[in-house]
């Protein structure tokens, strides 16, 4: 029901403060109606203020209709389209998702019905501020539960099923790209991986490259083989891992062949474990162009997430594969290198031959990465 104001200064109800305030965390919670124009606005609407005893509120756009007001142009309070009330509707989204993960799909027409809002606006809101669909996310939750479930020592079976999967095959179809390795596999921590690597000379040091059947899973750069060795024994603690320089021939000769500046696109397989933003990260990376730079920031507003610079500075700092998941190529706001797993002085002499090899200019010139991340 509608609640008139007769003035600001006789009734003193929060949404009136909201709307005094231009409070855009308020939009989405009400919106205020003017009898003299027939129109009615979001809190925050830019337009002049009435006067309070031409106000009244509706707690949707739907019931203001209702009653005759027609939306303001100015401020489309049908579209929900400020950053609160959007986050605050996919935030909403998301408990809703994460409650039902164990009863198996969450269907978008009962998302949009218990969120009271379109399913297409949904699925765009959605998609746009968290990078993937909803139905990804939920699938993401119950990739969550089997991990914790396999790591509770939980049997392959019981977890999957009691993660909302229906059948096992769907879930052995996702795991090389979601888990890394087969559920049978996580569940004992890697055990019984076979982990070939190698280690050679190149111009930035020494360099450690290693791989299972379906592609490589590491690469290190360092300076001493037993840190080298160290560093794969700690990110595969219970792989068996041997020295097989043979095997890895044909990939090491790929990176070193594009560390001295004569290929400038590494196409090799990977096999890798990422949670689904760091997938994201990464794919990004692989899109910026060679002898070019982006940032942290860059990179966060090309995937639609413009306050997880420091999401994506942790994505790259967790990258098994240098050089082939390029993050040496993001770099901070003010074209200092940043940070970089294999030292600083590596990532700038790794920036500065590609420019040389691809004629780019240095550091504060490069175009951003939202033409290519995308």
């Amino acid at each position: 029901m509608a609640m008139g104001v007769e003035t600001a200064g006789e009734i003193d109800d929060p949404r009136w403060r909201a709307v005094l305030s231009r409070d855009a965390g308020a939009d989405g919670a009400f919106v205020f109606a003017v009898r003299s124009t027939g129109v009615y606005c979001r809190p925050s609407c830019p337009a002049r203020r009435p006067r309070g005893a031409q106000v009244v509120f509706f707690p949707t756009p739907a019931e203001a209709e209702r009653d005759g007001f027609r939306a303001c142009r100015r401020c489309r309070p049908k579209d929900a389209n400020t950053g609160e009330e959007q986050v605050r509707l996919v935030r909403d989204a998301c408990r809703y998702i994460e409650g039902r993960v164990d009863d198996g799909a969450v269907r978008l027409a009962a998302l949009a019905a218990h969120l009271g809002r379109s399913p297409h606006h949904i699925r765009r809101v959605f998609t746009r501020l968290v990078g993937i669909t909803p139905r990804d996310y939920a699938d993401a939750c119950r990739l969550d539960l089997v991990r914790a479930r396999l790591r509770a020592q939980e049997a392959v079976a019981a977890a999957l099923y009691a993660s909302g999967f229906g059948s096992s095959s769907r879930l052995y179809e996702r795991a090389p790209k979601d888990l890394g390795m087969t559920p049978a596999e996580y569940r004992r921590g890697g055990r019984g991986m076979r982990i070939a690597y190698t280690i050679v000379s190149t111009s930035l040091g020494r360099l450690l490259v290693a791989g299972t059947a379906r592609g490589v899973c590491a690469v290190c750069l360092g300076a001493d083989d037993h840190v080298l060795e160290s560093a794969l024994a700690k990110e595969y603690p219970a792989a068996e891992r041997r020295r097989d320089d043979a095997r890895l021939g044909a990939r090491v000769v790929a990176i070193v062949d594009y560390l001295r500046g004569g290929s400038p696109h590494l196409a090799l397989p990977i096999d890798i474990q990422a949670t689904a933003f760091q997938r994201r990260v990464w794919t990004a990376l692989q899109k910026i162009p060679y002898g070019e730079t982006r940032s942290y920031g860059d990179v966060a507003r090309a995937l639609g997430q413009p306050s997880a610079t420091r999401a994506v500075a942790q994505a790259c700092a967790a990258n098994p594969v240098a050089l082939i998941i390029p993050c040496h190529r993001v770099v901070r706001s003010d074209g200092a290198p940043g940070g970089y797993r294999w030292g600083v002085e590596r990532k700038r002499a790794l920036l500065r031959r590609e420019r040389e090899v691809a004629g780019t200019p240095g550091p504060g010139t490069a175009r951003r990465i939202a033409s290519t991340a995308r």
